[in-house]
């Protein structure tokens, strides 16, 4: 018995390290389709998270299975991964000099239950230009993030500010993942060595108590 990513996503991975404790990778491979809008997205981002957990779940009903899924929402619009420069372009231009949300939705899946969380945060993107748009584009930045962009890029540095949790807008909170991994009975004590923005992260005191108990194979 042990403890699974169901994430392919090598930011993912990174930030599941910093607990400290082994894991392996077996990703769920779901189709993850977003509505264009939405009036409840942190729902949006918690239903694919249980949606990956469960999936892998049913195959490993030993192991403590993590998932987690984020959405980019700008003034009601999901926006999810560009898959072409048009569509990059476009995001990317739209979320220039804006402030707009990243909701990850995280799961911990163990037998037949599961627990369920989100976290969001506001950032502001900085007023970059066009031609920083076409540099990201050319290296083919956008186009396995959702929103287009990271924002640990070193390249574009696209954040001019953020309200929240780093990790969230990078993939996983790391304070969210292992609140729920304990409250599933894994074992497991709380992160000794994190990043600086971990370790001044509002989640880092109190995790908000919004978490559902719920049948993994709901």
């Amino acid at each position: 018995m042990g403890l699974v990513l169901a994430s392919a996503s090598p930011r993912r991975r990174e930030l599941l390290a910093a607990l400290g404790v082994p894991f392996e990778v077996d990703p769920a491979e779901i189709e993850e389709p977003l509505p264009e809008r939405h009036p409840h997205p942190e729902r949006v981002a918690r239903r694919l998270a249980r949606h990956k957990a469960a999936v892998v779940a049913a195959r490993r009903p030993e192991d403590w299975i993590l998932a987690a899924d984020t959405v980019v929402v700008l003034r009601g619009r999901l926006l999810g991964k560009p898959e072409t420069p048009e569509e990059a372009r476009a995001m990317l231009r739209s979320l220039r000099d804006r402030w707009h949300r990243v909701i990850t939705g995280v799961a911990v899946a163990h037998g037949k239950r599961l627990r369920l969380d989100h976290a969001q945060t506001w950032v502001r993107i900085r007023a970059y230009s066009d031609e920083e748009i076409e540099a990201s584009i050319a290296r083919g930045a956008p186009y396995d993030k959702a929103g287009g962009y990271a924002i640990q890029d070193p390249d574009l540095k696209p954040v001019a500010a953020w309200r929240g949790c780093y990790c969230n807008v990078v993939g996983l909170s790391i304070w969210l993942a292992w609140r729920l991994l304990v409250r599933s009975g894994f074992a497991l004590p709380p992160p000794a060595q994190l990043p600086a923005v971990c370790r001044t992260c509002p989640l880092a005191a109190v995790v908000a108590a919004r978490e559902e108990t719920v049948p993994a194979d709901r």
